[in-house]
Order: structure tokens, then C-alpha cells, then sequence
């Protein structure tokens, strides 16, 4: 190769070595600056973060074993002493093992709310006899097929290209049956997604990695913060294991719920199969539901959403309570209030603007009562001046 060709061949790279270490220098010099001017409130709030907010394993570690690991754990409840949840006995809905029941473990959970009861009617009265009719029919058929026109019974094929009839009967059947199922189909999504009346009590349950948040915003704005239960913890309680957890969601029987989903992180999805509930929690974004449910008891479900590596480590537990001892609950969380205490202060403090607001307008009649007298005065003062 000429000498000339191989210096300019030299002097690209050497080229493109000095550009890529430059690009390198100025790289690192922006980044020398950034650190440089960032302000010291952001630095300090790092500085500030414990490690479990900070450290993914030890996020891990401290979920493990039930702990908190939100950034907001200074605002949750974990401290639920004097009440008495309901224990083993109560439970009402949960999976049923294979060794247990057999058929109950295929199907359905039995339901404990309105839509659930009748969703699972439409399930067991109109569905599953359609399906097994639809399926005995066209196996029959099959059936009768391979044996009437098998070769060995029907050497010479029959040449019927069209039946009239039998289109009919093959298009109008299947529309029927349609139209039979779409009827109750249509009015179960309707009933599933009707708005919560406005007197409904809210209950927000967020999704974090990986546990349950449940906000009571109608109850003080205190937040119960729900972890699986530990496996021996559980067995020893007599509670089901990875479906137990050392907080349940507690809530009012009978009274219609609003049930809002939050996914803090990435989507999770609040689903409790006993009570026909499933709504997604996606961040940034509020979804809603209502939830109305029949008898006291605890119910079980899980996130139903893949959502990271402890997905199957999220289970819900709601325990319904009637009023009265649902109210009685709340106020043993802190800043926790029932409606009609929270209407008492409301009215409190609305007498107190209104004591105020009526001094107020005293004072200013009783200054300008004041300010007339004066002026009349000076009125009177100024006549007998004249006078004089």
C-alpha cells in the first residue's frame, strides 16, 4: 500500500479516536456540571430516603415478612388493637381444593352479591344447558354420519347439493339462541357497571409491588396497608395460607361500596371471585365500581394481573362487618371517623362561621351606629356654634 494512502488511513483513526475521547470529555464534564447545580432539596430528600426505599433487595426482604416498603408508610395504619376480627370460621369465600370437592373446585365459587348470584344462574340455568345440549346434538350427529354414510353402507354418494329446510332451520336456530343468551348477557353488563349512588361509601384500593393499600377517604383519608400473611403464621391461625394477610380490608355489609382502583406502580387488578368483583388498577388513571355485599363474612381473592415477580404474593382479604361494627372499626384507626361524626364537625364548624359571621356583622352595625352618633353629634355641635 502507497505511504500516503496508509498516513491518511493513520490520521482517520487517530481521527476518530480523538473525536470519541472528546465526545467522552464533554460528556462527562455535563455531567460534572449537572451534579454540580442540582439543587441541594433534591439532594437532600435522596439523602433522606431510607434504604428500603432505595434498595430493591431490600424491598424484597422487607415485603417478605410483611413490612411496609411505601414511601408514605408514616401515614398507614398497621396498629389494630381492640377489635376482634372474625376468625376461620367466618370465612365465606375462597378456592376449594380438588380433595375436597371435586366438582366444587371446577366451577364457581357460590356468591355473596347480587350480580354474583345472578351471574352464577345465568352460568348454571341458561349457559351450561345450551352448551350441553349444542354439544350432545353435534356429536349425535357426527355419530350418525360415520355410520349411515360410510363408504361400506353407501357406495354410491348421494349428489344433494342444497336443502332449502335445512338452511332455514341452521340459520334461524343459532339466532335464536343467540338472542336467548344476549338478553340476560346485556342486562348483567349493565348491572355489573351502574353507578354507585351518592351516598355510597368509598374505599380505594391501590396496588403497590406487591401489596395492598386500602384508602378509607370517606372515614378520615387513613389508609390500612394489607401483606400476605406468613405461611406458619397463617396455618397456625387456622386462616388459609398465601391467601391470609395481616390486614384485611374491612367494610360495611348491605351498604352499597364505591370501590376505586389505583395502580402505584405498574397495572394490578382487584379481583375477589365470591363476590363477582374484578376492576384494574392502573396508574394514573381512577377506575370505579360498585360493590354491595349480602351477608358478613370473609372473602379472598388475588391480583389478577401480572404485575412482577410476587404477583402470586398479592392476595386480598375483605372482611364484612354490619354497620354499626364497621363504624366501630374505623374509629380505631388513627384520624379514623364515622359519617356521623364527620357530619358533626362539619356542622360544628359551619355554626362557628356562621357565630362568627354574625359577630362580625354586629360589630360592623355597632360601629356604624357609633360613627352615626358621632356624626350627629358634631351636627348638634356645629348648630350651636352658629348660634352662637
Amino acid at each position: 500500500m502507497p505511504a500516503k494512502e496508509m498516513e491518511s488511513i493513520d490520521d482517520m483513526i487517530f481521527g476518530a479516536f480523538a473525536r470519541k475521547k472528546f465526545n467522552t470529555l464533554v460528556l462527562a464534564a455535563i455531567a460534572a456540571l449537572g451534579l454540580a447545580v442540582q439543587p441541594a432539596s433534591a439532594q437532600d430528600f435522596r439523602d433522606n430516603l431510607s434504604d428500603v426505599e432505595t434498595n430493591p433487595a431490600a424491598q424484597d426482604a422487607a415485603a417478605a415478612v410483611g413490612e411496609d416498603t411505601s414511601l408514605t408508610a408514616e401515614e398507614t395504619v398497621t396498629d389494630t388493637s381492640g377489635f376482634d376480627y372474625y376468625g376461620p370460621e367466618m370465612i365465606l369465600g375462597e378456592p376449594t381444593a380438588s380433595d375436597e370437592d371435586i366438582w366444587a373446585s371446577m366451577t364457581f365459587q357460590p356468591q355473596y352479591t347480587d350480580n354474583g348470584e345472578y351471574a352464577l344462574w345465568m352460568h348454571d340455568a341458561l349457559l351450561l344447558p345450551i352448551i350441553t345440549v349444542i354439544s350432545l346434538f353435534v356429536l349425535g350427529l357426527l355419530l350418525w354420519v360415520i355410520a349411515k354414510y360410510r363408504r361400506k353402507a353407501n357406495p354410491v354418494p348421494s349428489k344433494t347439493s342444497h336443502n332449502t329446510l335445512i338452511e332455514v332451520i341452521w340459520t334461524v336456530v343459532p339466532v335464536i339462541i343467540l338472542v336467548v343468551i344476549a338478553v340476560p348477557s346485556i342486562t348483567l353488563l349493565a348491572r355489573q357497571y351502574q353507578s354507585p349512588p351518592e351516598d355510597a361509601i368509598t374505599i380505594k384500593a391501590n396496588g403497590y409491588q406487591w401489596y395492598w393499600g386500602y384508602e378509607y377517604p370517606d372515614n378520615g383519608g387513613f389508609e390500612v396497608i394489607s401483606n400476605m400473611m406468613p405461611e406458619e403464621d397463617a396455618i397456625a391461625a387456622g386462616l388459609p395460607p398465601q391467601l391470609a394477610v395481616d390486614n384485611r380490608m374491612v367494610v360495611p355489609v348491605g351498604v352499597p361500596l364505591r370501590i376505586q382502583t389505583f395502580g402505584a406502580d405498574v397495572i394490578h387488578a382487584f379481583g375477589i371471585p365470591s363476590l363477582w368483583f374484578k376492576l384494574d388498577a392502573v396508574p394514573g388513571r381512577i377506575n370505579e365500581k360498585m360493590l354491595t355485599i349480602n351477608e358478613p363474612g370473609i372473602y379472598y381473592g388475588q391480583c389478577m394481573e401480572l404485575c412482577g415477580a410476587r404477583h402470586g404474593y398479592m392476595p386480598i382479604a375483605i372482611e364484612a362487618r354490619p354497620l354499626a361494627e364497621f363504624n366501630e372499626w374505623v374509629q380505631t384507626q388513627p384520624g379514623g371517623m364515622t359519617r356521623a361524626q364527620i357530619e358533626a364537625q362539619a356542622a360544628s364548624e359551619a355554626a362557628a362561621e356562621d357565630a362568627a359571621s354574625a359577630s362580625a356583622e354586629a360589630e360592623d352595625a355597632a360601629d356604624a351606629e357609633d360613627e352615626a352618633e358621632g356624626e350627629a353629634e358634631a351636627e348638634a355641635d356645629t348648630a350651636e356654634a352658629d348660634a352662637a
